[in-house]
Order: structure tokens, then sequence, then C-alpha cells
């Protein structure tokens, strides 16, 4: 019982710190830009290159994990974490940065795609008979919050120390080495042997519904307008080049996302999800409303976010709750990341379009318009869509 219960921590630890590291850069882009006077429109390959290594290790995971196990797919990610940090210290020109966002996408896919399933089976195996509510909002929760830690670091490290480029990936490293000793410690759960018949393996995959994948990405677009955009907004826009208030911004968007899926904790999934779509709503009209005034609003700017993040939280919370709730324990791994992967790629989306359009001359005003239209109508139909699809006899979860 004490090695399972180690194992938990030791697992969400490093869940922490490898979602962490996603976007441990993004305050750092002005600097970038300064360094080697990158473009808008570069900055946005750079999200599209991360967005390709997280999906392709998200679309490997579930065979992945297979043959090496979950604890194996752990040690592999926060390993994988490391040499991209190492590299990025490194490697200090535009190829680096390209090479190590890619290897980073990597590693956070691996983590994304098995921690919360991990934790689940780490939590039942302690209590055979106990319910997997309290793991999975563990997991969700850690999912979306650590995405807001690793910018706030990031962000106050660029304000107060010499080689801002630098000392933030040395200190995941740190991390990373202190999570692969946990990891070691942490039991198995699921075998890299696979007991089922390969015929049996190889059938129709499960897929999550339509409505489960676009409410997650839409959701996870304003969050992903922020993590690749705020440090322009706010130097540009609101006149505000602090890169500690860059990463402040985020850690409010994402860390109003923890604090949604905490207050819901004791509601069903469906009242959660439209509670989040409610919200997601809320701040969009503020986000848009506070680059348009004659005078542009600071305050309703980061008003907007936390409304925004607290939405994406509640909505992926009652997207994952609904999911998981109709599979079968052996398909929540390959559900989980269909849903990651839906989240990944409204994070990166929003960025690569946002950033072309300003690139080509929109204004940031137009830009967040448009965005805001897209995404609201996103969330508001595949919201009802997936409200409208669960029948009225399942059993509703938190």
């Amino acid at each position: 019982m004490t090695g399972q219960r180690s194992g938990f921590g030791a697992v969400a630890f490093a869940f922490l710190i490898v979602m962490a590291f996603a976007t441990l850069p993004s305050p750092l882009y002005g600097l970038y830009r300064e360094r080697d006077g990158l473009s808008s429109f570069t900055i946005t390959v750079v999200y599209a290159i991360f967005a390709a290594g997280t999906i392709a290790a998200l679309l490997a995971v579930p065979a992945v994990a297979r043959r090496i196990g979950r604890r194996g797919v752990m040690l592999a990610a926060v390993a994988t974490m490391i040499g991209a940090a190492g590299l990025l210290a490194a490697w200090k020109d535009l190829p680096g940065l390209l090479v190590g966002r890619f290897i980073t996408g990597i590693a956070v896919g691996l983590v994304a795609g098995t921690a919360i399933t991990y934790l689940i089976e780490l939590h039942l195996r302690r209590n055979p008979n106990g319910s997997p509510l309290r793991a999975r909002n563990i997991g969700t929760a850690i999912n979306v919050g650590a995405l807001g830690i690793g910018p706030l670091v990031a962000g106050c490290l660029a304000a107060w120390v010499r080689d801002p480029l630098t000392v933030p990936y040395l200190l995941w490293i740190a991390l990373g080495a202190v999570a692969l000793v946990g990891l070691a410690a942490a039991p198995e759960t699921g075998a890299p042997a696979a007991s089922a018949p390969a015929e049996k393996r190889e059938g129709v995959r499960p897929r999550i519904p339509v409505p489960a994948g676009t409410a997650t990405l839409a959701a996870f677009s304003a969050n992903g307008l922020f993590a690749g955009l705020s440090g322009l907004f706010l130097a540009i826009t609101f006149h505000h080049p602090s890169h500690a208030l860059a990463g402040l911004t985020l850690f409010i968007v994402f860390s109003a996302g923890v604090a949604s899926q905490l207050v819901t904790a004791k509601l069903r999934s469906a009242p959660v999800l439209a509670l989040g779509s409610v919200s997601m709503l809320a701040g969009l009209v503020l986000l848009v409303t506070s680059v348009r005034l004659s005078s542009p609003s600071l305050a309703l700017f980061l008003v907007g976010g936390a409304l925004i993040g607290a939405g994406a939280g509640a909505v992926f919370k009652g997207t994952t709750g609904i999911v998981l709730q109709a599979a079968a324990p052996e398909d929540r791994l390959a559900m989980t990341s269909q849903l990651l992967i839906a989240l990944f790629i409204g994070l990166s989306i929003p960025v690569i379009g946002a950033g072309i359009a300003l690139d080509q001359g929109a204004s940031a005003s137009n830009t967040v318009l448009g965005f805001a239209i897209l995404v609201g109508l996103g969330v508001a139909g595949a919201g009802w869509g997936l409200l409208a699809r669960r029948p009225k006899s399942s059993p509703q979860v938190a």
C-alpha cells in the first residue's frame, strides 16, 4: 500500500512538471524575437512543430504502453523532456528552438496520454471498491493547472535572472531528475506484455464522440491564444511588456481552470459542461471588449482570460467525465489520448491562425473578434451536441 501511495504522488509530480514544460517558453518568446529577429509567422511555426510532436506521441501512446507499460511510458516522457530542456539550454539558434520544441511535444504527448489513466489505475489498485472520480479529477486538474505553472516560473525568472533563456531549462532538468527517481519506485499497472489476443487488439478502435472532441478543441483554442500571443498583446495593445506579467496572465488563465474543476467537484458531468460553456462565452465577450475599447482595458483582458480559463477547465472536466464513464476500462487510454489530441490542437491552431493574420497586417482587435466568434460557435454547438446525444437513462457522474 505504501508503495502504491508513493507511486501515485510520483506519477502526479512527473505529470505536473512535463505538462508545465509544455508552456514554459510562452512568456519567453519576446526574448526569442529580440535575440533572433523572429516574425509572428516564425513563432507560429514553432507552435506547429510542438503540436506535431505532441499529436504524433498521443497517437502512438496506446501501442507504446502495451509494449513498455504505463511506468515505462512515464519514464520515457520525463527522460525526453530532460533531453529537450538540455537542447534548448545549449543550442541557442532558431534550429535549436524548433528541434527542442518538437522533442518537447513528444514528451508532453507521452505523459498526457498516459498519466490520467495511470493515476486512475493506481488509485483503484489501492482501493479496488473505490470510485475513480478522485483520481480522475486530480489528473484533469494537473493537466490544466500545470500549463499555467511553467509560464509563471519562466516569466518571473525572465524578469529577475541574468540568463532567462537558459536558467528555466536548467531548473526543469533538475526537476526531471527528481521525477525519474520517484517513478523508478512506482508500481506498474499496465503489463508490458498484452494479455488480449492479437486479433482482438487489432480490432475496431474506440472513438470519442465528435462533439466531445470539438468541445475540447474549441475550449482550449482560447487558452492557446493566450499562451501564444498574450505577451504580444500585453506589450503592443496594453503597453505592458513585462515578462513576469505575461507569465502571470497565463497562470491566471490556467489556474482558473483548476479552480473551476475544484468548485464543481460535487456536480455531475453534464452541468459542469454546461457551466463551462457559459463561462467561456462570457469570457470571450470580455476579451473582445477589452481590446476594442478606445482605451484598451488590461483589467477586462485579465478577467476575460480568467473566465475563459475557468470555462475551458470545466468543459474539459465535464467532457472527460462523460466520455470515460461510457468507456470500457481497456479503452480509457485510447479515449484519453483522443481527447488530449483535441486539446493540443486547440492550444496550437489559434496561435498559428492568429500569427498568420497578424503577419498579414490584420489588427489585434479584428483578429481577436474573428477568433472569438469561431470559438464561441464551436463551444456552444459542441456542448449542445454532446449533452443532447446522451441517453436520458445513462448514469450521471461528476
